[in-house]
């Protein structure tokens, strides 16, 4: 062991470390940066909507035949679905980690595509989507209008004509989803005025799809002599209002004729009515932008965020972009305490080197090798495919206490030849690293040997401690392979036996005089202390004894948790109204809610929506998005998130008709919303509703008797009002009509049906059928719709 190659090639020494260097710096520049590592499992979401039907309906029609469907596709681990009252329908389904997305997409396609036999009519129309996307998002943001120029509705539309496309290009973008409604040509029937000319709703159908449809005409001079050919073409589907007004009903047979806009209201509106949104007290729509699996999320929120600014200046007057949460801005604060206190750790270790060594070139050897061993590490990092986050940050943090041991026992070893009478360099750093290395190597190897078991841990928190645990091993390994390349060639070139540093006149020879005498009375004091157990030993069993009592009582109590929740900036709030509250009645509730949150000082924007929440869509749900100030404006204890949160919490006890729930923003990406658990209750017997729903209140009572539980609910409810609707069977055969016939015409009637395509902005818009508003308000309404039997 005393013939090191690099002691006297010190050229290959330095040119090694040179390599590892700058494959470390090329890796930090093209590492992923992120807050945690990836442990989010892939998810396919799969969503319909039939429209007009109850949350039974879309069960039993559309989310059954769909799971029966997907159930074991491939690597999936399991599925959850949602069906609501407005018809609307979700499945997500989770696959495995490492499962590719992209495969994950087809396969769940494929296994859909199966059951599109067994679908609605209705459902088959509107289609079935299927998409890859993350549980969680990249960024909540809004179009907002400050001038009150532009509504909830156009705003909602030039988000979908202008901004949603061009973001949804970006690549790694998953999807952007907006709790709002695009335009639709919306034909409000009259089924009074319809009764007395014997129409139905259907008859109106029938017309529309009629006279607006697109229809190929070929061709004409086509293979003659003709100098010119000509094409023919048709006006295609009606784009404009009083195209439809003007649509021929009937010719009756006074010669008059009857059009659309005798029997219905026509007016471009919204696709659905079911949703408000407010931003800072203005008109305005907020959208969630989804990534996609396996993707460099930071990269791709500032490619959103500069495609954000770029398209802000484009903006019709009054309207603006807010962003009420960010994943980047919390990670790159993160990042940025992290690489602080990663600097002042290598300039304390650096200091407590020297200190110790009171030599500038004994100490500069040591510095140099933690820099190597530090920035080779991201080179590593690169070839195991992980990223540059707070796991792996913290790994260096501690490893560079760790990292400049193998090179002070080196730069030790050849200091303690020197002393012993060595005058030449070589000589004492060849037998010093003859003494050393075999230490060296076994010390390494020891320490590695502590962290490498990370990397076989099962679950979730051994993937996620993966890259703690490579990390460490990493840096500690490239600091026992710089201890042998490099450190040997340094001190052959850098080290000397000088009698300079020996004298108390020069720098180092004060730092020694300093640390020897600090030595001394240390080393007093602790032999002092040794000899006082020596003759009283029963106080160092007794002091051991107590240890280990206090550890096993600390390790009991002490909360446990993935990782600790931290103030991200971002408050979001679920409200639940009793089941059945109308939309106009649920705006009350929340503009209380609203004056609240913009009491409290520390909140930068806020965004609302009516008709959303964590119980799902509908309109006796709500949701608010409160974006806080910048940390450095909320300093002190009392302007933390959990002190904002503890104020709000106790103005809203004030509010009795709505459950509210306030949360932060979840710490891990893709690993559930907020800092809440979701727990899923399964009825395997497929018994009753009502025997289930007991069931969960029951559980939920007993969760929230447990002090550790703030608040614990749920968005299952089957308290909803509701009419109950009984067909005489008799009387419609012998009125010449069917029970499903009746059922469709009051379908289209109070529920709204979706019977055509329009062409406008460049997109294509649904043509909805229904009554109009004040014929559908309660059941006595019942008594002005009406269904033409045999006879007219």
């Amino acid at each position: 062991m005393k013939k090191n190659i690099f002691i006297s090639r010190p050229a290959m020494a330095i040119s090694i470390s040179i390599v590892i260097l700058v494959a470390g710096l090329i890796s930090l520049f093209t590492l992923p940066v992120e807050q945690y590592p990836d442990i989010a499992p892939p998810t396919v979401y799969v969503s319909t909507n039939y429209t007009g039907a109850d949350a039974n309906a879309v069960q039993q029609s559309v989310v059954m035949p769909l799971e029966e469907a997907i159930n074991g596709v491939e690597n999936m681990i399991y599925m959850t679905s949602s069906a609501t009252n407005d018809g609307s329908a979700w499945i997500s389904v989770f696959f495995k980690q490492g499962t590719d997305p992209d495969m994950a997409a087809v396969n769940v396609q494929n296994r859909v595509a199966r059951a599109q036999g067994l679908l609605p009519a209705e459902v088959t129309q509107v289609g079935v989507s299927t998409q890859k996307r993350q549980n969680s998002y990249l960024k909540i943001a809004g179009l907002e209008c400050t001038n009150g120029k532009y509504d909830e509705n156009f705003i909602a539309n030039y988000l979908e004509i202008n901004v949603f496309p061009r973001m949804k290009r970006v690549e790694g973008v998953g999807d952007v989803q907006a709790y709002s409604s695009t335009y639709s040509m919306r034909i409000w029937l009259k089924p009074d005025v319809m009764a007395q000319h014997e129409l139905e709703p259907q008859d109106v159908t029938e017309v529309i799809n009629r006279q607006s449809f697109v229809a190929p005409l070929g061709q004409l001079g086509e293979q003659s002599s003709n100098a010119f050919q000509y094409t023919i073409k048709y006006q295609g589907r009606f784009s404009d209002v009083e195209q439809f007004k003007n649509i021929v009903i009937r010719t009756e047979t006074d010669g008059s004729v009857l059009r659309l806009k005798d029997v219905a209201n026509v007016e471009i509106g919204a696709n659905s009515y079911s949703f408000k949104g407010i931003i800072n007290g203005h008109p305005g729509v907020n959208f969630m932008i989804y990534p996609i699996s396996g993707v460099n999320m930071t990269e791709v929120n500032q490619n959103v965020s500069k495609l954000m600014n770029e398209m802000s200046e484009t903006l019709p007057e009054g309207l603006r972009f807010v962003t009420f949460m960010d994943t980047n801005d919390f990670l790159f604060e993160s990042i940025h305490e992290v690489v602080e206190t990663l600097i002042i750790a290598i300039i304390l270790v650096v200091l407590v080197v020297y200190f110790f060594l009171h030599d500038f070139k004994s100490t500069l050897i040591p510095t140099l090798s933690i820099i190597v061993s530090l920035v080779g590490t991201f080179a590593c990092l690169l070839i195991a495919g992980f990223s540059i986050n707070i796991l792996t940050l913290f790994a260096l943090v501690l490893a560079i206490g760790t990292v400049v041991d193998d090179a002070i026992v080196v730069v030790e070893a050849v200091q303690s030849k020197f002393d012993s009478g060595y005058k030449s360099p070589y000589l004492a750093t060849r037998d010093a690293m003859g003494d050393v290395t075999m230490a060296v190597i076994s010390c390494t190897l020891v320490f590695m040997a502590v962290f490498i078991p990370v990397t076989f841990m099962g679950g979730t928190a051994g993937i996620f401690y993966t890259q703690f645990g490579v990390t460490m091993s990493v840096a500690v390994g490239l600091s026992m392979v710089s201890a042998l390349v490099l450190c040997p060639a340094l001190c052959a070139l850098l080290m000397r036996p000088s009698e300079e540093s020996k004298s108390n006149k020069s720098f180092n020879g004060l730092v020694r005089t300093a640390y020897n005498a600090s030595y001394n009375a240390i080393l007093g004091k602790y032999k002092h202390g040794v000899m006082f157990f020596f003759r009283h030993r029963w106080i160092t069993w007794l002091s051991l004894g107590i240890a280990t009592v206090l550890l096993g009582i600390l390790l009991t109590s002490m909360r446990t948790g993935l990782v600790p929740q931290e103030d991200k900036g971002m408050i979001a709030m679920s409200v639940s109204a009793s089941p059945g509250t109308s939309l106009e009645e649920m705006g009350k509730i929340m503009d209380r809610i609203e004056t609240i949150v913009k009491e409290q000082p520390e909140v930068s924007e806020y965004c609302r929506t009516d008709g959303f929440g964590g119980g799902g869509t509908g309109s006796c749900y709500g949701t608010f998005y409160v974006n806080l100030k910048e940390w450095s404006e909320r300093k002190g204890k009392e302007h933390s998130i959990d002190a904002i949160i503890d104020r709000m919490n106790e103005r809203l006890a004030d509010i009795k008709e709505a459950s509210i729930f306030v949360m932060q923003d979840g710490m891990i990406p893709g690993y559930g919303n907020g800092n809440a658990i979701d727990l899923n209750i399964q009825d395997r017997t497929g018994g009753d509703t009502r025997t289930f729903y007991d069931i969960v209140q029951k559980f939920l009572a007993k969760l929230n008797e447990r002090k550790e539980i703030d608040m614990a609910f749920s968005s299952y409810a089957i308290n909803f009002p509701q009419y109950d609707v009984q067909i005489d069977a008799a009387k419609c055969e012998r009125s010449g009509i069917s029970p499903l016939h009746t059922l469709e015409v009051l379908g289209d009637f109070t529920g709204a049906a979706y019977i055509s395509n329009f062409n406008k902005f460049g997109k294509v818009y649904r043509v909805m059928l229904q009554a109009s508003p004040e014929y559908r308000m309660d059941d006595n309404s019942l008594r002005r719709m009406f269904v033409r039997t045999d006879d007219g």
